[in-house]
C-alpha cells in the first residue's frame, strides 16, 4: 500500500523540502510520485483548485441561477498576453503581476509601464503610490515606478502565503501553511498572528481578505465564512453558510477573493459556481451582482475589485469592467436597495 503522498507534503517543512526536491525529481520516481506529478504540484500550483464537492455544487448552483438576471453589464475589456497572477486598481490604473513582470495599464488597456518581478506571485495591493506583492514565503514593496523599495520574508519556514491586505500602518497576510493571518507593520516587522476562534480551515488557496473602512475581512473557506476583525486581531463577528442558493458559499472552501465599496458593502467572489455577490457589513445578502454566465462561465473564481462606479474582474488573461445598467437592474433586488451605493451611479450602457 502506498504512502498517503498529500500527507507527506503536508508535513515536510519548506526546508526539508527544498533539500530534498531535487533528488526526488532526478530520482523519476519515489513514495509512487513521478518527477512530473511532483513538478505539476510544486512548479505550477493553482491558486483556486477545483475539487469534486465544488463540481457538485456547480452542477447545482448552475441549475439554481440559469434564470439570473444581472444588473450589471460588460462595458469594456482588454486581454494579457500571460496568465494573471494577481491584480489592483489605484488612481484610474490597473496594476497587473503576470509571470514575471508587473505592468500598469489605464482602463483602455494601454499599457503605461513595466518591469520585472520574480515568479509565483500571490497577491497585489496597491497603497499610497506602493505596489506590495505577495510571494509563498515573502513580501517585495515597489515604487509605481519599479524600484524596489523593501521586502521581507514569511515569519514561519512553513508558512504558505494566499492573500494580502493593507491597512494604516499595517500589512495582513493569510496563511494557508500555518492556517492564520500574520500581522506585520507596513516595514515589514512582525507583530502578531491572528487565530479564528473557530478555527480557519483551508482546504486550498481561498484564503481571502481585504481591509475595508477600518475593518479586516478574511474568509473562513472551509466553514463557509467570512470573519470580521479589528485592526488589532481581535475577533468581531462572522456571516456565511454552506450552499448552492444565492446568499450562500458553495463546494469544499469559498469564497476565494473579498472586496468591498465605499458604502462599507462586502463583495465576494466565488469558485465551483463562480459568482460575485454584495452583503452588508454584518453580512445580510444583498444580491448576485455578476453570475457565471456574466462572467464568462468556468470554475476559477474571478478575482475583483471596484473603484468608484466600476467593477474590475480579472479572469486567467483577462481584464473586464462591468457598469451599472438601470434598464438591466429594474429585474433585480439592486433597483430596490437603500444603500447609497456607488456603483449604482454608473452609466445605462
Amino acid at each position: 500500500m502506498k504512502p498517503n503522498n498529500k500527507k507527506l507534503i503536508e508535513f515536510l517543512s519548506r526546508r526539508k523540502f527544498l533539500s530534498t526536491c531535487g533528488s526526488i525529481v532526478a530520482g523519476g520516481t519515489i513514495l509512487g510520485v513521478s518527477g512530473v506529478l511532483l513538478h505539476r504540484i510544486f512548479k505550477l500550483p493553482v491558486h483556486n483548485p477545483i475539487t469534486p464537492d465544488d463540481a457538485q455544487w456547480n452542477n447545482a448552483g448552475q441549475s439554481n441561477q440559469s434564470n439570473h438576471n444581472s444588473p450589471y453589464q460588460l462595458s469594456s475589456s482588454f486581454k494579457i498576453t500571460d496568465r494573471i497572477e494577481g491584480f489592483d486598481v489605484y488612481n484610474d490604473r490597473v496594476i497587473v503581476a503576470a509571470s514575471n513582470i508587473v505592468s500598469i495599464y489605464d482602463y483602455k488597456g494601454s499599457l503605461l509601464n513595466t518591469f520585472p518581478v520574480a515568479s509565483n506571485i500571490r497577491d497585489v495591493v496597491v497603497d499610497n503610490e506602493m505596489i506590495y506583492l505577495l510571494f509563498p514565503t515573502r513580501i517585495e514593496v515597489y515604487s509605481m515606478e519599479g524600484d524596489l523599495l523593501h521586502d521581507w520574508e514569511a515569519c514561519s519556514e512553513e508558512s504558505d502565503y494566499c492573500a494580502m491586505a493593507v491597512a494604516p500602518e499595517s500589512v495582513f497576510v493569510t496563511d494557508a501553511g500555518n492556517k492564520n493571518i500574520c500581522k506585520y507593520t507596513s516595514e515589514g516587522t512582525f507583530v502578531k498572528f491572528i487565530q479564528s476562534p473557530e478555527g480557519f480551515i483551508v482546504p486550498s488557496y481561498s484564503f481571502g481578505i481585504t481591509y475595508a473602512n477600518g475593518s479586516i475581512f478574511c474568509s473562513n473557506p472551509g466553514r463557509h465564512k467570512v470573519e470580521n476583525y479589528t485592526l488589532d486581531g481581535a475577533f468581531v463577528a462572522s456571516f456565511g453558510k454552506a450552499g448552492a442558493a444565492e446568499g450562500s458559499f458553495s463546494g469544499c472552501c469559498n469564497p476565494v477573493y473579498l472586496t468591498y465599496n465605499t458604502a462599507g458593502e462586502i463583495i465576494t467572489s466565488e469558485k465551483g459556481n463562480p459568482r460575485i455577490s454584495c452583503y452588508s457589513p454584518t453580512g445580510a445578502f444583498r444580491s448576485v451582482l455578476l453570475d457565471s454566465k456574466a462572467l464568462g462561465g468556468g470554475h476559477a473564481a474571478y478575482d475583483v475589485k471596484i473603484v468608484k462606479d466600476k467593477l474590475v474582474v480579472v479572469g486567467e488573461k483577462t481584464l473586464s469592467i462591468y457598469q451599472y445598467d438601470a434598464n438591466l437592474a429594474t429585474k433585480t433586488a439592486c433597483s430596490t436597495c437603500d444603500v447609497d451605493c456607488p456603483l449604482r451611479k454608473g452609466i445605462t450602457i
